[in-house]
């Protein structure tokens, strides 16, 4: 029985390279879809966000000295085109999936419209959120806090490198420990890196647990969405 009827799962762009220096490696999109898969298939209904770094990343060179906004449109359209292969790997491993883009570009994908993406959710698709919040200078975690509060989800899942939040960096300190939970203002107070401010912020405000986790941890989506000790639950 899953903990969670409706979840926002907050990808980053770079976890799609896999190994790859950027863009999208075929096997680790696939390997994703088929956990999110696995979620939709015990009657949770998802969610997406998906960043742009891995695209962007690539231009990013090009982007010194350039109009912040205009750099910030730069990687909201780079996660236009992270959304629309999310999608058509979810079609072709048997998932109907929905991409719903703040910015305009109807030919594409179709515009933000809550009704239409709370219609979809009930009836199981996924729907995948693209670009962004739509607006310069706010990041893709806020884009997640932001579109999970509208859907009315009852937990945003931050896909991590790592599997939760530690005392310490696990890297570089061989005896931090994993919190299995830690309130905001505790997370505040230790200064842990959660998510950006905006996005923290508005999670905390709307009493919106998040929950971070390793998206490279085979199972642990599944794991995170029937209630078990994975990752780290940050709640009010």
């Amino acid at each position: 029985m899953p903990a969670y009827k409706r979840i926002l799962l907050k990808l980053s762009g770079e976890a799609l390279m896999g190994d790859d220096a950027y863009g999208i490696n075929r096997a680790t999109i696939v390997r994703m879809v088929q956990e999110v898969r696995e979620v939709t298939q015990m009657g949770v209904e998802v969610a997406v966000v998906i960043g742009g770094g891995n695209i962007f990343r690539g231009v990013a060179g090009g982007s010194v000295g350039m109009d912040r906004a205009t750099a910030d449109y730069m990687g909201m359209l780079a996660t236009v085109m992270n959304s629309l292969a999310l999608a058509d790997t979810m079609r072709q491993e048997g998932m109907v999936a929905r991409v719903m883009s703040a910015i305009g570009i109807e030919q594409v994908v179709e515009p933000y419209v809550r009704p239409k993406a709370l219609q979809y959710l009930e009836e199981g698709k996924v729907v995948v959120f693209a670009a962004g919040t739509g607006n310069p200078f706010f990041t893709t975690d806020t884009a997640a806090a932001l579109r999970g509060a509208e859907i009315g989800a009852e937990v945003v899942l931050k896909a991590t490198k790592v599997d939760g939040v530690y005392t310490a960096d696990p890297k570089k300190d061989p005896e931090a420990k994993r919190y299995s939970a830690i309130t905001f203002d505790e997370a505040i107070g230790r200064n842990l890196q959660v998510m950006d401010g905006a996005a923290f912020a508005l999670c905390r405000d709307q009493k919106l647990p998040i929950k971070v986790f390793s998206i490279f941890k085979p199972g642990a989506l599944k794991r995170v969405v029937q209630g078990e000790d994975e990752g780290t639950l940050v709640h009010v």
